[in-house]
Order: C-alpha cells, then sequence, then structure tokens
C-alpha cells in the first residue's frame, strides 16, 4: 500500500458509512485507522454488506482512543480535520504525502480535542442553508481532491 493519503475514522457510529469509506479506501490503497469506541460491532452485517470482498485488501489499524492513535505510531503528515466548522474551503488547501484526514462521528462530529490537535480544519463547499453532508460523501470528496493534488490515485489497470 502507498501511504500517500490515511482515513481517520474517529468513533464511527453507522456501520453503512464506515464500511462505504473502507471499500473506498480500499479500491483507492488508501489505508484506514478506526478510533474506538465504535457505534457498532466490527462484523456488523451492515459494515460487512458494504464493504463486501474488498476488506482483505485494505491497510486497517485500529486504535483503543485518539491518544492511542497519535502515539501508535504517530502519523506520518498532519492530522487535517473534515468538520462542518472548519475554515478552510478543502478546495483552497495543500495536502500533502501522509496527511491524515480524519471525520467524526456521524452523530456529533469531532471532538474539541480533536480539533485542537489539528494541523487544518477544512470544510466542503455548499450552498447557503445547507447544514452537512454525509460523511462518506465529504470524505470521498476530500480524499479524491488530495489523491489528485498528490499524485495519489492508483494508475487505472483493465477490468
Amino acid at each position: 500500500m502507498r501511504n500517500v493519503i490515511r482515513l481517520v475514522l474517529h468513533q464511527p457510529d453507522m456501520p453503512q458509512n464506515a464500511g462505504a469509506l473502507m471499500r473506498l479506501a480500499a479500491c483507492l490503497g488508501v489505508g484506514v485507522d478506526l478510533i474506538e469506541p465504535l457505534g457498532f460491532v466490527l462484523d456488523d452485517r451492515r459494515f460487512r454488506r458494504a464493504v463486501l470482498d474488498y476488506g482483505g485488501g485494505l491497510e486497517l489499524a485500529r486504535h483503543a482512543s485518539f491518544d492511542a492513535f497519535l502515539k501508535s505510531p504517530p502519523p506520518a503528515g498532519r492530522l487535517v480535520a473534515l468538520t462542518t466548522s472548519g475554515d478552510t474551503p478543502h478546495t483552497d488547501f495543500a495536502f500533502s504525502p501522509g496527511d491524515c484526514l480524519i471525520v467524526g462521528r456521524e452523530s456529533v462530529g469531532l471532538p474539541e480535542a480533536v480539533h485542537r490537535a489539528a494541523a487544518a480544519r477544512l470544510v466542503v463547499p455548499m450552498m447557503p442553508g445547507a447544514r452537512s453532508l454525509n460523511v462518506a460523501t465529504a470524505a470521498a470528496l476530500v480524499l479524491g481532491e488530495a489523491l489528485r493534488q498528490t499524485n495519489g490515485f492508483p494508475a487505472a489497470t483493465p477490468r
């Protein structure tokens, strides 16, 4: 796995979204960090249904807490938070190899401790009055931009 960019799921509480993000990561060669506690059992049938058979190609690391994630081993690049309270549009941000994109719980987002630890807090530009995107949709948009900027997309292969 190339590890150009990593995707970090902070205490996800919807297995369908976590599964969709892990499938996306597996298809794009992106490693995933899961920060516990999770709001579901990892072998939940909805999770397995979303990941399908892509789970075997996924580089997955589980961490007991946010502090454990930061310590073992520390992220290679910056911690970049995707948040509705972000101050920089993701389209204006210069991503670097090794950046770790972190998304929060669908129900409450990221805690303040994660906001403080992040090198940047990004927001996806939306229409006035729109509150938020689905976490998997937002992460896919930002991950795509990060991979584009860092030339991190895998080479196209015939199916």
